[in-house]
């Protein structure tokens, strides 16, 4: 997995591979947003929605644990041996919006997150175990989340929609 020095270099990751991948959508139609193409696995609504579900639940982990509740991840109603369910709450949730709302809403909640990044201090980010809701037998710390949850993601789902359009002929 990809390291980073410090919180600058993981903000310039994100904010790198967020655009490379927000820049996949400039080229498909509105009424696009929901083909499914043959050996692609989900639709581009439904790949911008996990994007969305994903970085909410990391904001909300974050949130939850300062106001003192306690988190549960990776959601209440859903256990980690659960994700396709999840995924699917995720598609529910966000697929009445347009792309062009999904991608507001996915903007957003980047530009949250990297606030959220420049307000940590070094130990917060690179140390285990400073939050409750990082701290499971890997030990991992906030950064690792956090690349989880962003840039990883925006490198491989970015390859989906690159796939999507080249099936469908428009790449």
């Amino acid at each position: 997995m990809q390291t980073y020095r410090d919180k600058t270099e993981l903000i310039e990751e994100i904010k790198r591979r967020y655009q490379l991948y927000d820049q996949e959508f400039n080229d498909i139609e509105e009424n696009e947003k929901d083909t499914l193409i043959s050996g692609v696995d989900k639709t581009p609504s439904q790949n911008i929605s996990y994007q969305i579900g994903w970085t909410h639940l990391l904001l909300q982990w974050e949130s939850d644990e300062k106001k003192g509740i306690e988190v549960k991840t990776p959601a209440p109603e859903y256990k980690w041996n659960n994700l396709k369910g999840l995924y699917q709450s995720f598609y529910n949730q966000y697929s009445s919006y347009s792309l062009h709302q999904q991608r507001e809403l996915l903007q957003n909640q980047v530009s949250e997150i990297i606030q959220w990044i420049e307000s940590l201090d070094h130990e917060t980010l690179f140390v285990p175990e400073q939050r409750k809701w990082a701290t499971t037998p890997a030990k991992w710390p906030v950064w690792k989340w956090v690349h989880i949850n962003t840039v990883a993601p925006f490198k491989n789902f970015r390859a989906q929609l690159r796939k999507w359009k080249k099936e469908k002929g428009t790449e």
